[in-house]
């Protein structure tokens, strides 16, 4: 087992790097890079990066925006009347100074420090951002998993035993709605009929705390914590359990019709011992495998759109926007840092295999 865990851990190495290389060859070859979001700022208008280059900097572009300049061989887009000193100031800003397979390596060698940079757009480290945006993404993730597993898992366990009675069938129906509708579809519902839109005005829109958090006793924090969470965590919740329900059904289902069941009850034992001694040790190993996925997609993906609909500044809208504005740091730091993550969960959860049944010997497994 030792040996099997050392190889999971040295094979993390060559996959980080793989998916790095892929996704930083995709992102360069994509166009509107930020050297070309600051030539468009200084375009436009001065906003948050311009100020960055400093005030001399800002003149001499006031100044070649207003000058009959011809237009600069440089190869970016929307350069056309810029000084071709300050694209090249704005190069070395950016580190677009360097050719890309350099910029590569040294952004490699700062992520072995897990030194992430500083966004360019934002003016703080990629670290302390993430940190900022991590509440709202562990607080939606947690509970939202949460209590997709308690719901499904027996919902699965019930529908399987009691498979094609009419309470499988009325729940198939639930199940199904549930499937159909996308998760932001049924918050935007969420938001009309609890949050003061055409009905009721039970729960806050805005933020994952009130104005007063401060103010409160603990036990008015912990009601105003979850006051906020309830209608988010609810949205996911009802787009995610369809889906792990019928998986838990569909595996118990397989199970059940086994040899080793049929035997175990031709020995007289009970259905429960069957059930919870035998079959759910075996069914429950496809469900294991898929936690490690579900919490990094719930936790840093699937929650986008339900952190734009209530107005929750988490990890999935904070790369979202870091997309959009092509802010390299951000980008590649979280892509680091939540492939980390999801290969060290991948190893977890093969792991926790052995705890539910100790048949299993990855020792034994070769390469």
């Amino acid at each position: 087992m030792f040996a099997y865990i050392i190889r999971r851990l040295l094979l993390i190495f060559p996959t980080l790097l793989g998916i790095m290389l892929l996704n930083y060859v995709i992102v360069q070859a994509a166009p509107g890079g930020p050297v070309e979001q600051m030539i468009a700022q200084l375009q436009g208008f001065e906003t948050g990066t311009a100020s960055r280059m400093g005030g001399s900097q800002q003149g001499e572009s006031r100044q070649s925006q207003t000058s009959n300049a011809t237009a600069s061989e440089s190869t970016y887009r929307g350069a056309q009347g810029i000084d071709p000193d300050l694209i090249k100031r704005i190069e070395k800003l950016y580190g677009f100074d360097k050719p890309a397979h350099e910029r590569f390596f040294m952004m490699l060698g700062n992520y072995a420090r897990f030194d992430f940079g500083e966004s360019f757009f934002r003016d703080k480290k990629v670290t302390d951002l993430v940190i900022e945006k991590l509440p709202v993404s562990i607080s939606l993730g947690l509970w939202s998993t949460l209590l997709i597993y308690l719901i499904s898992i027996p919902l699965g366990i019930r529908k399987a035993v009691s498979h094609g009675s009419r309470f499988d069938v009325w729940s198939s129906y639930a199940v199904t709605i549930g499937y159909a509708i996308p998760g932001f579809l049924f918050a935007i519902m969420l938001v009309v009929i609890f949050c003061g839109g055409s009905y009721l005005n039970w729960f806050p829109l805005r933020g994952l705390t009130s104005s007063n958090f401060e103010e409160l006793s603990i036990f008015g924090k912990i009601i105003d914590y979850f006051w906020h969470l309830a209608l988010p965590v609810t949205a996911l919740t009802i787009g995610g359990f369809a889906t792990l329900t019928m998986l838990t059904k569909n595996s118990f289902l397989d199970e059940i019709n086994k040899q080793y069941v049929v035997t175990a009850r031709a020995k007289g034992l009970e259905e429960k011992k069957i059930l919870y001694g035998h079959i759910f040790r075996n069914a429950m190993l496809i469900i294991i495998s898929g936690i490690p996925a579900s919490i990094i997609g719930i936790l840093f993906t699937g929650a986008l759109l339900i952190e734009v609909i209530f107005s929750l500044d988490g990890l999935g809208l904070m790369g979202f926007e870091a997309a959009l504005s092509r802010d390299y740091p951000v980008v590649f730091g979280t892509l680091f840092i939540f492939t980390l993550i999801g290969l060290l969960l991948k190893l977890i959860g093969d792991l926790t295999y052995i705890a539910i049944d100790p048949r299993i010997d990855f020792s034994s497994r070769e390469g």
